[in-house]
Formats: C-alpha cells, structure tokens, sequence
C-alpha cells in the first residue's frame, strides 16, 4: 500500500529559495519531510523560510537553511554536514539550481562556454558527491535534477544551454546506472516554460498595459506552440518532482518526466 507520508525523510532542495525550488520544499515539508535547502542569497533565503513557516508553523524543527554556492566544494561540504547534523542523513537529494543562458554559436564567448558548462554540470556533481554517503546508508534513496526540455529540443538563441541541458539529461542516465547497485535511484524532469521572475519582469515590461497576466501568458503559450495554452507553476514541476523522489517511482532510475505542457516535439 502506497505511503504518501514522508515522517522518517530527510530530503535535500538546492536553489530552494525561490521558484520550483521553494515549491518543491513546500511540499516535502506538507508530507511531513524533513527538509534542508539552500541558496546563494542569504536575504532571499531567509524570506524563503519565513514564508514557508508561516504555511507550515509546527515545521520549525523539520526545517535547515544554509546560504551555499553550490559551485563551491567546500561550502556544499559544509551544507551536507550541517544538514546531516540537524536533521539526520539525507535519503532524498534534489539538485536544482541554475539558470538559462540567451546566446547564439556566434555571440557566445570561449569564457561564457566555460561558466555555463561549470554551471550546468558542477551544480549536479558538488551536491551529489557531498551527500552520496548519506544517501548510501539509508533505504530508498533517491537523487533528482531539475533539467530542461532544452536537453531534447534545443534552440539556437540558447546554445550553450542547450548542449550543458544535453550533457546533464546524460550524466543522469550515467549516475542511475553507476548508483543502482548502491541502493540510489537518479532522475529527472525536463521543464518547458514555468512560471518564473524571469517571466514576470517580462509582463511588467509588456507593451500592452492593458493585458492582465493571464492574458499576456496565454499569448506567449501561444507563441510558443504550447499545447495546454498556459505556462506551468512550480508547484506542477515540484510534483513531478516528489514522484520521482519517493517510492511512488521505486522501480523507475535513469528516466526524465516531461513537464512542458505538450510543448515537446519528442515522443
């Protein structure tokens, strides 16, 4: 019978502060996880454990934040072991920070090839190596990364986003494999467009100040070829994200959930 209650988990959320991110530890700590999350900006940080303590009040004692770059080894180090010290070991990670990068072949510099790949790739494997023993010692564990449906459907005014999205879809494939035997299962879920700041500052800037929201995204989905005719919510991403990271998916590793709203080309 399945368990939708998480009491005896203790999951990880990088990039937790904002975004699919916070959505993703909101719901972890509504099913009674115990939740550890980071970001790089100490003030969106604390804002973010603030909201989530006034939706969840008793969960004082469930929740750790710690400020961390996570393309730093030492602070994601740091992170795990104050995470493992307040909460116990870690049996679910989610690795989920980074950003898209606008850029063509021509106008991408030898230097911005080099961040987005560190970027892309770093954020996966600092937080996967530091918490890796803790997820070994403890029974179904679980890693996902939050992707891009750019692994699969790459565009060229973003290059170089696209091809790191294309390594990461594969180095989840590689992770899956190589950590089976270990008792971790790896997965992913490909985002199309999700309701972001990014997307915010865009309506705030719209040339049409008489569109509301819903009128200015519906527009844009339809620009797009979006199927479902909307942008999707975090809170669908973080969904998809709490199948993967629970036994609700125990036979399922080495796979990605499409989370696009039909926007993928690709069976």
């Amino acid at each position: 019978m399945l368990d939708f209650r998480l009491g005896n988990t203790t999951a990880v959320v990088t990039g937790g502060s904002s975004g699919i991110g916070l959505a993703t530890v909101d719901l972890l700590l509504a099913q009674g996880a115990r939740v550890a999350l980071c970001g790089r900006n100490p003030e969106r940080l604390e804002q973010a454990v603030q909201h989530l303590l006034q939706r969840h009040p008793l969960a004082r004692e469930r929740l750790f934040a710690q400020a961390c770059d996570v393309l730093d080894a030492g602070q994601v180090q740091q992170f795990a072991q104050g995470s493992e010290a307040a909460l116990g070991p870690a049996t679910i990670l989610v690795n989920n920070a980074g950003q898209g990068r606008v850029s063509t072949f021509e106008s991408t510099t030898d230097d911005a090839w080099t961040e987005e790949l560190h970027l892309k790739f770093f954020s996966v494997l600092h937080p996967t190596r530091a918490f890796l023993p803790q997820l070994e010692r403890g029974e179904g564990a679980a890693i996902v990364c939050v992707n891009s449906l750019l692994a699969t459907q790459p565009e060229p005014h973003m290059v170089a986003t696209s091809a790191a999205r294309a390594g990461l879809k594969n180095l989840v494939r590689s992770m899956a494999t190589e950590f089976a035997p270990k008792g971790v299962r790896v997965n992913g879920i490909l985002v199309g467009l999700i309701e972001s700041g990014q997307w915010r500052r865009r309506f705030e800037a719209r040339e049409d100040r008489g569109q509301d929201w819903a009128q200015w995204s519906a527009d844009l989905a339809r620009k797009k070829s979006i199927p479902l005719g909307r942008l999707g919510t975090p809170d669908e991403a973080a969904r998809a994200i709490f199948y993967l990271a629970t036994p609700l998916s125990s036979y399922t590793t080495g796979s990605h959930i499409d989370v696009s709203g039909g926007l993928s080309r690709h069976a």
